[in-house]
């Protein structure tokens, strides 16, 4: 008798530790570093195929990795972009190049003209130039248009799927800082996973 009473007492406070230390546990506000150890799982939603994370990070993350808080407009920005790449018939890592790209240029915000903080005439989620034919500045901050713009010339690539996110991003856009899309990689193949079958 006394031994089944320990044994429940022990499984009961097993359980609470479980318990807690789920509650407890760490929540993705700020900064978060990401690893390429991490373990890609399949996200099934009710009734909606799984999103097959391997596939949106074939090579595994480049470099150290940064991460933003969203507020409702950068996320109904996600959003938009995710459709746009479904609507342009492109796959998940197509949205993981477009998100992380855009995240790189303007943290998901569709920036106007921002004086003299302004890079030339760049302008919209990819800060995408007027002045060098990617449309008017209505068109590029338009979030289906920019991003159907952006997935146009990523579709002129030869080899995108199999690049590295950095340099996929990167010959489209021709950045003074080419590197520097690789950071968001984690967070935009996070955004496409919780996103792309809402």
């Amino acid at each position: 008798m006394k031994t089944t009473m320990l044994r429940k007492s022990v499984l009961g406070i097993a359980g609470l530790a479980v318990a807690g230390g789920l509650a407890a546990g760490p929540l993705n506000h700020g900064t978060v570093e990401s690893t390429a150890t991490d373990h890609p799982v399949a996200v099934v939603q009710a009734d909606k195929p799984a999103v097959d994370t391997s596939k949106l990070i074939p090579h595994g993350v480049q470099g150290e990795q940064s991460r933003i808080d969203l507020d409702d407009e950068q996320t109904g920005n996600v959003k938009a972009i995710i459709a746009a790449t479904k609507k342009a018939g492109m796959d998940e890592r197509a949205a993981v190049v477009s998100l992380a790209t855009a995240l790189q240029e303007s943290k998901l915000n569709n920036l106007g003209h921002l004086g003299d903080r302004n890079d030339h005439d760049s302008q919209g989620l990819f800060q995408q130039r007027p002045s060098s034919g990617w449309g008017t500045v209505e068109q590029i901050t338009d979030p289906e248009y920019a991003t159907t713009a952006f997935l146009k010339g990523l579709k002129q690539v030869d080899g995108w799927q199999d690049m590295p996110l950095t340099k996929a991003a990167q010959t489209v856009q021709v950045s003074a800082y080419p590197d520097h899309y690789a950071q968001w990689e984690q967070q935009a193949a996070d955004l496409v996973t919780q996103h792309w079958n809402s």
